[in-house]
């Protein structure tokens, strides 16, 4: 090839290394804008699992609570002890003491019917009729939702501070605390308002309830025949969704005390971290 003759691309030799340059910054900038991509996606799904762990927080609570209450031996003797279940239902305290204990078992058992035999009139018989059996399987349903709710949400918020707090690092606990006060914000708002319907209702509030969980109307049972409604009678109800708000929020506030404390405790942590990551830029720039 003579002097003066390009190369068969028809671009002089001395473009070669100004070629390169820009090959090399349109990388660059390739590189750069799948970064930037990349962290908008990280930045949505780090949103998306805070939002989670918020609304995750009240929910553990509730069903928390919901869940230690059916299975609190102590819950049956007072429903027993406190409306006169002997009476209202003609049975021994022994049979009604077995119904409680087989009703527990069932709650977290995989057996579909509810079926326990009681002694009355001097004959062996089950405890709740055809109408009441076919009940009590709407209400497992109910449960198990409960227990696989609950179970989920508070695998969810353990595994969240764990991912984002621990193993990535990604968070403070400031920012933990902070989220534990929205989600128990969230939580007051919901339980509270549905407290205060009750209040000012709770007949009506609980017939609602019923309307909108169950599908049919088996919940609708004689308390002059039917040994369910006898053994947990309407005030029952009542009296145990007040012992499930005030547990949910001694709870609340036992969490929102202890990280309001934190947080008024480590306010100076708050103030020293920008100038961390001034110093942490200024180190990154001058490598």
């Amino acid at each position: 090839m003579g002097e003066g003759d390009e190369p068969p691309g028809g671009q002089p030799l001395d473009d070669a290394p100004a070629l390169d340059k820009r090959a090399e910054g349109e990388e660059n900038t390739a590189v750069v804008a799948a970064g930037r991509q990349r962290e908008t996606h990280m930045g949505f799904a780090r949103t998306l699992a805070t939002v989670a762990f918020i609304i995750a927080l009240p929910i553990a609570l509730l069903t928390t609570n919901i869940r230690v209450l059916a299975n609190a031996p102590v819950v049956y003797r007072y429903a027993f002890d406190r409306y006169n279940a002997e009476r209202s239902t003609g049975l021994s305290r022994a049979d009604l003491n077995s119904t409680a204990a087989a009703l527990r078992k069932y709650f977290n058992n995989s057996e579909t019917t509810f079926y326990h035999t009681v002694t009355q009139d001097g004959l062996k018989t089950s405890v709740f009729n055809a109408r009441e059996t076919r009940h009590m399987q709407d209400v497992k349903r109910l449960f198990v939702l409960v227990n696989r709710t609950q179970e989920i949400s508070v695998v969810y918020l353990l595994a969240y501070a764990a991912a984002f707090f621990i193993w990535a690092r990604e968070g403070s606990v400031r920012q933990l605390a902070v989220q534990c006060l929205l989600g128990l914000a969230l939580g007051v708002l919901f339980v509270g308002g549905i407290g205060v319907f009750a209040a000012f209702g709770f007949q009506a509030a609980f017939e609602r309830f019923h309307t909108i969980v169950f599908t049919n109307n088996f919940w609708q049972l004689n308390p002059a025949t039917d040994h369910l409604v006898q053994m947990f009678p309407e005030p029952f109800w009542r009296d145990m969704t007040v012992v499930l708000g005030v547990a949910c929020a001694v709870e609340a506030l036992l969490i929102g005390a202890f990280s309001t404390v934190y947080l008024l405790g480590t306010r100076g942590e708050r103030r020293r971290l920008p100038s961390s990551l001034a110093m942490e830029h200024s180190q990154s720039q001058a490598a």
